[in-house]
C-alpha cells in the first residue's frame, strides 16, 4: 500500500536530475508514489527513474533579452504554473521537492499557490537563480554545503545540510580505501569534464603530461573522457608518448574509475564534487569558466579550503602550470593520501537516505527528528536497520 504521493521538480540537466533520481529511487523503495516534473531534456533520462512517473512541464528563462522576449517568457511560465496547479490538485502530494533549474519554477510556484508543503534542494555552494527566487517561500531548504552564497538570511532557520544525493554505484565505490601510491608502482590518473567532456582538457592535459619526467610517464595509466570529436587526437597524443591510456566520450564505470584513481583532474560541478568526496579522492579542479555566478568555483573552494583538493582557474590552466602541479603531487604520496582522507571526511555518500529522512520528518512534523537532522546527529548514526 502506498504511503502517499510526492512530487519532484527538476531542470533537465544532469546537475539537477542526478540528485533528483537518487532521491526518487530512495522514496520509491520506501513505498511512495513519486512523480517527476521536468522538461523535454529531462525525458531523455526516463529509464533512470525506475518506478516513478515522469511528466513534461514547459518553462522559459525569465532573463530573456528584449521586452518581447520577457513578455513571451512570462506567458510561458504563467501557463505552465496554471497547468501544474491543476496537476498538483489531481496528484494531491504530501510534499513537493524542487532541485533547481528554470523548469522547476512553475511546479514550485503552483505548490506555493496551493499551500502544499514544499522544499528546495541546492546542490552548489552558490544558490542557483531559480532556487534563490523560491527560497523565501519554502517550508524548508536542503543544502549541500553550509550557508551557500545567496541563501537569504531569514531562511537560515529552515536550512538543513544533508549533502547532495549521489548514484548507488558511487555509494558502492565509496567503501573502497584510497589506493596507496608506491614509489615504483603504476599511477592511475583520471581526467573528466562532466557529462559533456571538456575541450580544454583535451588541449591542455596531454601537453602537460608530455612535460613530465620519463620515469613518471612509464608508470602512468590514464583514463580520459573527451568530446567525441577529440577522442582520436587525444588518443594519438598519448600513443606517441608511449603512455597506457584509454580515451572515451563516455564511461559507464566512472565511479569505479574514481575509486581506482590516485589523482583526478575534473570540473567542479556539484555532482562531480560530491561524488569525488563520497569516494574520497584528491582532485585538481578546474571550474567551468562561463558558469553562472561562479558556482563551480564556490564548490571547489569548499574542498580546497578544507585541504581535500586543489583549484586551477581555466584562464591559468597552461600545460606548464598543470605539469608542475601533477609532478609535485605524484612525487609526494603523503600529500595525496592526506587530501584523500580530508575529501572523504567531507563526503556524504548517504545523502539520498538523509534527504528522504528529512522529507519524512517534515511530512510527519517530527520536531525531534528534524533537530537531529539539523545538528547532524542523524547523519552520523543513520537510520536503524540501514547500512552506514
Amino acid at each position: 500500500m502506498s504511503k502517499g504521493a510526492i512530487v519532484i521538480a527538476a531542470g533537465g540537466t544532469g546537475g539537477h536530475l542526478f540528485p533528483a533520481q537518487s532521491l526518487s529511487q530512495e522514496l520509491v523503495t520506501r513505498g511512495y508514489d513519486v512523480t517527476i516534473i521536468t522538461d523535454e531534456r529531462g525525458m531523455a533520462w526516463a529509464k533512470a527513474f525506475e518506478g516513478a512517473t515522469m511528466v513534461v512541464s514547459s518553462s522559459a528563462t525569465p532573463y530573456r533579452r528584449g521586452l518581447l522576449g520577457k513578455i513571451g517568457a512570462a506567458l510561458t511560465i504563467g501557463r505552465s504554473v496554471l497547468k501544474n496547479y491543476f496537476r498538483l490538485s489531481r496528484i494531491k502530494p504530501l510534499y513537493v521537492i524542487g532541485f533547481g533549474g528554470y523548469p522547476s519554477i512553475p511546479p514550485m510556484v503552483a505548490a506555493i499557490l496551493r499551500g502544499t508543503p514544499r522544499m528546495i534542494h541546492e546542490q552548489n555552494g552558490v544558490m542557483g537563480r531559480a532556487n534563490r527566487a523560491l527560497a523565501q517561500r519554502m517550508t524548508a531548504v536542503a543544502v549541500t554545503v553550509p550557508n551557500p552564497k545567496g541563501l537569504p538570511e531569514k531562511v537560515r532557520a529552515r536550512e538543513f545540510m544533508v549533502g547532495n544525493p549521489v548514484r548507488a554505484e558511487v555509494v558502492k565505490q565509496s567503501r573502497k580505501p584510497y589506493p596507496a601510491l608506491s614509489g615504483e608502482g603504476p599511477i592511475e590518473l583520471l581526467v573528466f569534464g562532466g557529462s559533456q567532456g571538456a575541450t580544454v582538457f583535451s588541449d591542455v592535459v596531454p601537453a602537460a603530461i608530455a612535460c613530465l619526467d620519463r620515469s613518471l610517464l612509464d608508470r602512468l595509466k590514464i583514463h580520459q573522457q573527451a568530446r567525441a570529436e577529440d577522442v582520436e587526437r587525444v588518443s594519438r597524443a598519448y600513443r606517441e608518448m608511449g603512455i597506457e591510456a584509454e580515451v572515451h566520450a563516455f564511461y559507464e564505470n566512472l565511479p569505479e574509475l574514481m575509486a581506482n584513481a590516485h589523482l583526478v583532474i575534473s570540473r567542479s560541478g556539484a555532482s562531480t564534487v560530491c561524488e569525488l568526496l563520497a569516494v574520497g579522492r584528491p582532485a585538481i579542479m578546474v571550474p567551468l569558466q562561463q558558469a553562472l555566478d561562479d558556482d563551480q568555483g564556490a564548490n571547489a573552494a569548499y574542498v580546497v579550503e578544507a585541504g581535500g583538493g586543489w583549484i586551477v582557474r581555466q584562464e591559468a590552466l597552461t600545460p606548464e602550470r598543470l605539469a608542475d602541479q601533477i609532478g609535485k603531487l605524484l612525487a609526494d604520496p603523503s600529500t595525496l593520501s592526506s587530501a584523500a582522507r580530508i575529501a572523504k571526511s567531507l563526503g556524504r555518500p548517504h545523502a539520498a537516505r538523509d534527504l528522504a529522512n528529512l522529507v519524512e520528518a517534515l511530512i510527519e512534523d517530527d520536531k525531534a527528528r528534524l533537530k537531529s537532522i539539523s545538528d547532524g546527529s542523524e547523519e552520523k548514526s543513520g537510520t536503524p536497520g540501514e547500512e552506514t
